[in-house]
């Protein structure tokens, strides 16, 4: 087994949720964390000072460039709310940066009807 994976294949999680978070379900409220918010590293180094074994491999995705949130809770192989909640002890840490996910501006270009339908017909084929 690797760091990469919390998770037997066999027997499913090792850790549960709640422990992984110290039994907190969401970040403080200094911290709005939606799906979509783009995480970024402030710290390129490869230190983790204080930062538990949890947040340290997430720090470690998150340096590889910025993403959404929820693409780090896919990586990462754990729950969202669980990513939710060590992202936003690392932005109290001051390791990384969470911004809000970009809204169109109005007048702005939209989703292209014919490729949203084109999308919804692939994904009932599956």
């Amino acid at each position: 087994m690797t760091d990469d994976h919390w998770y037997e294949d066999e027997t499913g999680s090792m850790v549960r949720p709640y422990t992984v978070t110290r039994g907190r379900t969401r970040p403080s409220d200094r911290h709005t964390i939606d799906l979509m918010s783009r995480v970024t590293a402030l710290r390129t180094d490869e230190g983790r000072p204080g930062v538990d074994h949890a947040g340290a491999a997430l720090l470690a995705l998150v340096r590889h460039g910025p993403r959404p949130v929820v693409e780090f809770a896919a990586d990462a192989d754990l729950p969202l709310t669980v990513v939710r909640v060590l992202l936003g002890d690392l932005a109290e840490a001051g390791l990384v940066r969470i911004d809000a996910p970009r809204r169109p501006e109005p007048g702005g270009p939209t989703a292209d009807p014919e490729l949203l339908r084109e999308i919804v017909e692939r994904l009932r084929a599956l």
